[in-house]
């Protein structure tokens, strides 16, 4: 008996922790779309990915800032007869520095393609997924999700944001045969450092980060065991926990002074 190949659509899957969901997603014999704004680094991947595995991988370049994107993403699945068994909401970025300081361009985008894109593609696949009583959905959130980050302030909101978001749709989800799973990933060697301009923060400086490969593994397993929220990595797990029980004013100071760059 034949049965249908299940799909993979993953945002930001040019580079990080989606790449390797990708070929994770991929090694386990799915078909793919594949979206992220390089068009480059996408027919790259593609082409590695359908020689290594032979699966289909369907590429599409889009800029997640904009509001029509997820829209345009889920008319091309459905006009090419695309069935997508598991969306991983995986595209985010941040920013460094000082809220007041900051271009507000880049803030709208970081609310627009971690919250807005997200949450919009989610509501535009979900449906079909509840009709079919299955599919699985991954969303990338953050250990920066449990409290707020000074300096960081959008990101760690956003971030909250997904979290939150993700654990509220899976309780709704509760014996549809569809999941939802938030993945909280502390700081990665993934290039999202570079890319928020925190290289010279306590955070991620002398610290041996885990690899975006071992996160991906991490969050592909959670996802398909349904698990709603999965923190990568004991410590991060401990930090988490631990504000809970922690008066907020000292969160507060105890992540600036983490973010904050090494003297």
């Amino acid at each position: 008996m034949n049965h249908k190949p299940t799909t993979a659509l993953i945002t930001g899957a040019s580079s990080g922790i989606g790449l390797e969901l990708a070929k994770i997603f991929a090694r386990e014999k799915n078909n793919l779309v594949i979206v992220a704004r390089s068009e480059d680094k996408l027919r790259e991947l593609a082409s590695v990915i359908q020689q290594q595995y032979a699966v289909q991988v369907f590429v599409l370049a889009k800029d997640l800032g904009n509001y029509n994107a997820a829209k345009e993403i889920f008319d091309y699945c459905t006009q090419n007869n695309i069935q997508i068994d598991y969306l991983v909401n995986n595209a985010g970025f941040g920013d460094f520095g000082f809220f007041v300081e900051s271009n507000w361009q880049k803030q709208e985008q970081m609310i627009n393609v971690n919250i807005m894109t997200l949450t919009y593609l989610t509501r535009l696949f979900l449906p079909d997924m509840v009709k079919r009583s299955s599919g699985r959905i991954l969303n990338l959130a953050s250990t920066a999700a449990f409290q707020p980050g000074p300096t960081m302030s959008v990101y760690y909101a956003t971030k909250a944001y997904v979290l939150s978001f993700t654990e509220a749709i899976s309780n709704e989800l509760a014996g549809t045969g569809v999941t939802a799973t938030a993945l909280c990933p502390g700081a990665t060697e993934s290039g999202f450092k570079e890319a928020s301009a925190l290289e010279g923060s306590r955070l991620v400086t002398n610290k041996k980060l885990p690899a975006s490969k071992e996160v991906a593994e991490f969050g592909y397993k959670a996802m398909m065991k349904g698990k709603v929220v999965v923190i990568h990595g004991f410590l991060n797990s401990m930090m988490a926990m631990s504000v809970r029980f922690t008066p907020r004013f000292l969160v507060r100071k105890i992540v600036r002074y983490l973010q904050d760059p090494v003297a």
